[in-house]
């Protein structure tokens, strides 16, 4: 999904608005021109995430903010899953269809977007969203596709999106491993620390048991073009891929790469209500083919 007017205006208003936050108007309108001027030099080909990268050193030098700057929210939401896993888990375990329950869980984990949801996220209302996981609805017909591709399967990768929604994969997968126990599950986050994204250190911390790998970059989403060797070889060998979040929707949607995609999110933005014709924080389960 090619940056356009949409994805500008988005950019703009909520980094525009961080940096009020942070700055004088002097620095504010530097900033503001900065970041106009990169929208207008970046590549006709790119998605939205390729320019998050860019972003944080422009923060980084128009007001000191570190790379990291998502570090103590990444920790809280991390926190938020391991004091609630025992009932995410039971809620999984307990219901006639656990790797249904499994993805709603998931799907709603991708909630905790401090960027893309900017100063709409509480973790007092994700408490009271836990309990209506269960009332998620996503195109039975594509789910019932993706439990055949993970039963017929032999690898799974899964390209995750958030830290504290790392956890609620982490249950999904381990129901989808108790299931199909012959598919090889591997892991993907991001290269190193951007947004609220997971990575490693992340998954090391929600106790994640299947094997992780970095997509090679700090770019939200999976830009296939700068993807690590390790990611590439994951790639090859994946019979089926679950994609978390609205990042990897704009990096790989589109693209033409061939492999079979489930993508698993939330929609957040006007450019996936107008596209999916979905009101904002609709649950969504969208196979590559039908997408397109």
């Amino acid at each position: 999904m090619r940056f356009n007017a949409d994805c500008a205006l988005c950019l703009l208003r909520r980094h525009i608005e961080t940096a009020r936050g942070v700055g004088t108007d002097e620095q504010v309108t530097a900033f503001t021109k900065d970041l106009m001027r990169l929208f207008a030099d970046g590549p006709e080909d790119m998605a939205a995430p390729w320019f998050t990268p860019e972003i944080t050193r422009l923060f980084t030098a128009h007001f000191g903010l570190a790379d990291d700057r998502y570090a103590q929210e990444k920790q809280d939401s991390n926190r938020y899953f391991l004091e609630r896993q025992d009932t995410i888990r039971a809620m999984i375990e307990e219901s006639g269809d656990p790797l249904y329950a499994g993805l709603q869980c998931a799907i709603l984990g991708n909630y905790i977007d401090f960027s893309a949801l900017q100063g709409e996220v509480s973790f007092r209302q994700l408490d009271e969203m836990l309990p209506l996981a269960k009332t998620i609805d996503v195109d039975r017909a594509v789910f019932e596709a993706l439990r055949r591709d993970l039963a017929e399967g032999r690898e799974l990768l899964y390209l995750t999106d958030n830290a504290g929604e790392i956890g609620f994969d982490r249950l999904f997968l381990e129901t989808i491993h108790r299931h199909f126990p012959a598919l090889a599950i591997t892991v993907c986050v991001r290269g190193g620390p951007t947004q609220n994204d997971a990575t490693a250190e992340d998954a090391a911390v929600v106790g994640m048991p299947f094997p992780v790998i970095g997509n090679g970059t700090r770019i939200p989403g999976t830009v296939l073009s700068m993807a690590s060797e390790e990611l590439k070889e994951a790639l090859s060998r994946a019979t089926v891929i679950i994609a978390k979040g609205q990042a990897n929707v704009e990096t790989l949607l589109d693209t033409g790469h061939g492999y079979n995609i489930y993508y698993a999110f939330l929609v957040k933005c006007v450019r996936f209500i107008q596209r999916f014709g979905k009101e904002k924080l609709t649950p969504m389960l969208v196979h590559e083919k039908e997408a397109r």
